[in-house]
């Protein structure tokens, strides 16, 4: 005998006021940080952090704990309905982010930029995961293994963000320099091998560490690349051609739907949703998509939902949980391992592909900058259970420091670089194909507005 269901409730209209409330405030405090601190020449992704950091248990519960209490009330409904704008703000940062990845130029610098890229990992994951195994229960949830755990830590660190990084060469007029090519190369081969790593480790955290669970998660990898390379990029290609012939409306909301299904695909695998916006994003890329079409979708992206999902990262941290002298200590050798883990392997990385000493220093200042890809993971984390909210917050910092400190000194790196004639060239078809010079001298160099 069945019972007839009636329609559940809609949601209440209090939690409606609170969510429509939260998200104004929210796109307001992150914009305008993010302005404030791009005119110091740092990445805006920095100020849409601290935002959240203003608005969450660091500071605000401290100076008007009445507005903190309606603002941001202790119940999961509320903030799953926050975590779920989020988490669409992300799929589509990671997917648009995948589709201006330059595969052609991969390959074509796949020698040197394979060799800076692997040290570049090798390094800091060591390192990050040494660190993590000897990481205190304070730091680490009890729930969680030491092995996942310092296995999340490596990968946490050893990642670098393209899209950080993209926008800081392009702001530093370096985006055309053979040095440029190379950071950006070596960049997409870290965030693609960090995707992979985070999905691994990710359900290796859901299905317990065994040798069923890691031919698992191994099993579950080879399907998707299989699966990307033999069906996603003839069904990309054909699909978008479809949808180019039916209209611009079409073409996002196509985009869109197939975003969506490739994390839905990824995420019923056990691993992250992430990695499937990723490869979809990809092969869209890699299929011919216009990305002048993705304009107004990418507008929205960036404008709204990403700083969003950034000052949501934000709220999660809890500054007063590392005033004590081991929790700083651990951020102090987090930080460490973070910064001088990837400037040693990149150094490594430059000086085995024959490049000097100012490019491999400044092949390790482009490399360090976390930013977007270290806040996704530590989200990622912190949502799965395997971070706490120490080691959540030590990550955040890392991703932050590390964005603000990698523009000065590529810079200073780069600043006596004299352009060759190769470089000259490449600067010149820039200007013929787009109308834009990126050697004109009024351009200037502050790195702003980079959060996607």
């Amino acid at each position: 005998m069945t019972t007839a269901v009636g329609p559940l409730a809609p949601i209440p209209a209090h939690g409606l006021l609170v969510l429509l409330v939260q998200l104004a405030v929210l796109l307001l405090f992150a914009r305008t940080f993010g302005s404030l601190v791009g005119r110091l020449g740092w990445p805006s992704v920095v100020g849409e952090l601290l935002a959240g950091v203003v608005l969450g248990p660091s500071l605000l519960p401290h100076v008007l704990p009445a507005v903190s209490r309606w603002l941001f009330p202790p119940q999961a409904e509320q903030l799953h309905l926050l975590d779920a704008i989020g988490q669409v703000g992300v799929l589509m940062l990671v997917g648009l982010a995948a589709m201006q990845l330059d595969l052609g130029q991969v390959r074509r610098r796949l020698g040197s930029a394979a060799v800076v890229s692997l040290s570049g990992l090798v390094i800091p994951l060591a390192l990050g995961v040494g660190a993590g195994l000897f990481a205190p229960t304070p730091l680490r949830p009890e729930h969680t293994t030491p092995t996942v755990f310092a296995m999340f830590i490596g990968i946490a660190v050893c990642v670098s963000a393209i899209p950080v990084i993209a926008k800081t060469l392009t702001e530093l007029n370096l985006i055309h320099r053979d040095i440029g090519q190379l950071i950006m190369t070596a960049g997409i081969i870290d965030d693609t091998v960090g995707w992979f790593l985070l999905s691994i480790v990710t359900s290796l955290a859901a299905h317990g560490l065994s040798a069923a669970s890691v031919a698992y998660s191994l099993g579950s990898i080879a399907a998707v690349i299989v699966c990307a390379v033999v069906l996603g990029r003839p069904v990309a290609r054909v699909v978008m051609r479809r949808a180019r012939r039916t209209g611009m409306n079409n073409v996002l909301s196509t985009v869109v739907v197939l975003l969506f299904a490739a994390a839905a695909a990824t995420q019923s695998l056990g691993m992250e949703a992430v990695l499937g916006a990723f490869v979809c994003g990809a092969l869209l890329g890699s299929s011919g998509v216009e990305l002048s079409a993705l304009a107004p979708l990418n507008s929205v992206v960036g404008s709204v939902l990403a700083p969003v999902f950034f000052a949501t990262a934000g709220l999660r941290m809890d500054l007063s949980k590392l005033v004590t002298a081991p929790m700083l200590i651990a951020a102090a050798a987090a930080l460490a391992i973070a910064i001088v883990g990837k400037f040693a392997g990149a150094l490594l990385g430059g000086r085995l592909s024959g490049l000097g000493r100012t490019e491999s220093i400044a092949l390790g200042a482009g490399m360090n900058a976390r930013g977007v890809i270290e806040v996704v993971i530590a989200m990622v984390g912190l949502r799965i259970g395997v971070l706490g909210i120490e080691a959540y917050t030590i990550l955040i910092l890392v991703a932050v420091v590390t964005s603000v400190m990698a523009p000065p000194i590529l810079r200073r790196a780069t600043a006596r670089m004299e352009v060759s004639d190769v470089e000259a060239a490449r600067a010149r078809r820039t200007a013929a194909l787009t109308g834009f010079d990126p050697t004109a001298p009024d351009r200037h160099s502050s790195v702003h507005g980079a959060s996607a």
